[in-house]
């Protein structure tokens, strides 16, 4: 059974996210991906199984399935075509838990189409006592709370306090700031979710799905890039197309096993 390595989001090898990618060559029980993902201690490890098409997608962090994973879906289609198990040109569509998800190839980059995952606002003074400091503007959607700040210093400078984030339920917390002036880049943001097992993430496609259609609104522009301010750190392109958001990214495979 073999698994890969790849650095999603990253045009280098240890940049942007990394994920496990296995290929099972027989059926799993959810216990034993758990477990493997446990073993594997990235973010996300996905397990690709074919069903002719669509391929069947499944994400683990090391302590729970996930709905939803951009970066491990990246790192999937990247796998399947550097791998020549499907024809380079040819889309990739994989069946998961939040629908059908489309992967293709564009001029060196992959593009995801995702669902749009807007947030409705909500009441944030517990959020601002987890994260140490007062939001722009709280929401929320079904995954994760979204927190705007007032400034791009302030998000990168953020220590918060993991436990009171974990207790406010939900996925995670998604912290994002307008660009300073300069940037190459239209925003920026940080990912915090301790319930998931992963109390800071690198680069994080799904969250995108809200930063998206968030910034989108309130800059007037539908094309956006997206920097997620992690030790690590990755660029994130996001496309808003009416109820769903095209997330553009690179990847790199860093390594190559087989499961004994």
């Amino acid at each position: 059974m073999r698994i890969f390595l790849v650095d999603a989001f990253a045009d280098a090898p240890f940049r942007g996210n990394a994920a496990a990618v296995c290929l099972p060559d027989r059926k799993l029980s959810d216990a034993w991906m758990q477990s493997l993902a446990q073993e594997m201690a990235q973010a996300e490890t996905a397990f690709v199984q074919p069903l002719g098409d669509p391929f069947r997608l499944r994400w683990f962090t090391p302590s729970q399935e996930v709905d939803l994973c951009g970066h491990a879906t990246l790192a999937s289609a990247h796998i399947l075509w550097e791998e020549s198990l499907v024809p380079a040109e040819t889309p990739i569509a994989f069946s998961t838990n939040s629908g059908n998800l489309v992967c293709s190839r564009n001029d060196g980059r992959i593009d995801m189409d995702f669902p749009l995952e807007a947030a409705e606002p909500t009441e944030g003074q517990a959020i601002a006592e987890a994260l140490h400091e007062q939001p722009a503007w709280t929401g929320a959607n079904r995954m994760d709370w979204l927190v705007e700040l007032p400034s791009e210093h302030l998000l990168r400078s953020l220590t918060p306090d993991f436990q009171a984030i974990a207790r406010l339920g939900r996925r995670g917390v998604i912290v994002t700031a307008q660009a300073e002036n300069g940037a190459d880049y239209d925003f920026v943001s940080r990912f915090f979710a301790p319930n998931a097992g992963v109390p800071e993430d690198s680069v994080t496609g799904s969250a995108h799905c809200a930063l998206g259609p968030y910034w989108a609104a309130k800059l007037g522009n539908p094309s956006l890039t997206g920097f997620q301010a992690s030790r690590r750190g990755g660029y994130v392109r996001v496309t808003v197309r009416d109820d769903h958001v095209v997330l553009s990214g690179h990847a790199v495979t860093t390594l190559r096993g087989e499961i004994e």
